[in-house]
């Protein structure tokens, strides 16, 4: 049976209508999955599909766009089906038809990701790990948050890029003993986060209303998720502004503790991508130490 037939097969198995692909089309779908869209001239899905064990990926893809859509904030695409067949795992979603966002849809996103941070937990972490990037992203639960950022995302990225030839173990272990020094007066809510929200995952709908996708789900400093927004390029000004009018944050403190959520990601793109990431952390936690160094 080809791939088409088995995920027309699941489909009409899921949704309770039959459906059979007519037309299938290539679409962008990162550096890590292929992606298409298939139609039956109705009705259309968007396909992610890659290596047999990857099925826990998409599992838990599928689990985290889950959880943004319960949160009844913003809107992401609503899993369909996923499964293997033929050394092939795939994940099926709503297909929607997106474009760029300007200011009016940047807005909608500021004031709705607020709305989803307001979603909180009892601990840090989520009930299943799941991938940043291509790279796992553990998180097992734990009510003390600088325990969990310390460990479970920097020293895991840390370790990874020991393996990979970056000599930054040693550097990273001083800048984890002093992270209490960044939350003196700050103890965040574990709040629900995108995990990975830069400008790539998200866009507008058809009537302008911001989409996100891609999530690397789990509960968090909602801080570490605008510190996304910011490293590669920013997100429009609208966004920050109607953010912040809807849940403000302590400027003066995430100045500098954004630089500490950024780390976890350049760690991340070294450990992907390799290259000059591994110079960029290096100076990202010297000047974390100096800041409670002096």
């Amino acid at each position: 049976m080809t791939l088409t037939n088995t995920l027309s097969e699941h489909i009409t198995q899921a949704t309770g209508t039959p459906f059979q692909a007519r037309r299938q089309r290539s679409v962008g779908g990162g550096c890590i999955n292929q992606a298409f869209v298939i139609e039956d001239g109705q009705t259309a899905y968007f396909v992610k599909t890659n290596q047999a064990d990857k099925l826990d990926m998409f599992a838990a893809e599928a689990a985290g766009l889950n959880e943004i859509i319960a949160s009844d904030s913003l809107r992401a695409p609503r899993p369909v089906c996923h499964g293997k067949t033929d050394g092939q795992a795939y994940l099926v979603l709503e297909y929607i038809a997106l474009h760029d966002g300007d200011s009016r849809s940047a807005e909608d996103l500021g004031l709705q990701l607020a709305q989803m941070h307001r979603k909180t937990a009892d601990h840090f972490g989520w009930e299943i790990d799941n991938t940043i990037g291509a790279t796992p992203q553990i998180n097992t639960r734990d009510t003390d948050w600088v325990r969990f950022y310390g460990q479970q995302r920097l020293h895991y990225q840390l370790v990874l890029a020991q393996d990979k030839g970056c000599d930054l173990l040693a550097l990273g272990e001083q800048l984890i003993a002093i992270l209490p020094a960044f939350f003196d007066t700050y103890n965040p809510p574990p709040a629900l986060l995108h995990g990975d929200l830069w400008g790539g995952n998200w866009g507008a709908d058809a009537q302008g209303k911001a989409v996100i996708f891609d999530p690397a789900l789990y509960y968090g400093d909602r801080e570490s998720d605008l510190a996304m927004t910011e490293l590669f390029g920013g997100f429009p000004p609208r966004f920050y502004a109607a953010y912040r009018d809807a849940y403000p944050i302590d400027a003066g403190g995430y100045a500098v503790r954004k630089i500490l959520y950024q780390l976890y990601h350049v760690l991340n793109h070294f450990n992907m991508f390799g290259g000059s990431y591994a110079g960029q952390a290096r100076q990202m936690i010297e000047r974390l130490l100096a800041e409670v160094r002096g």
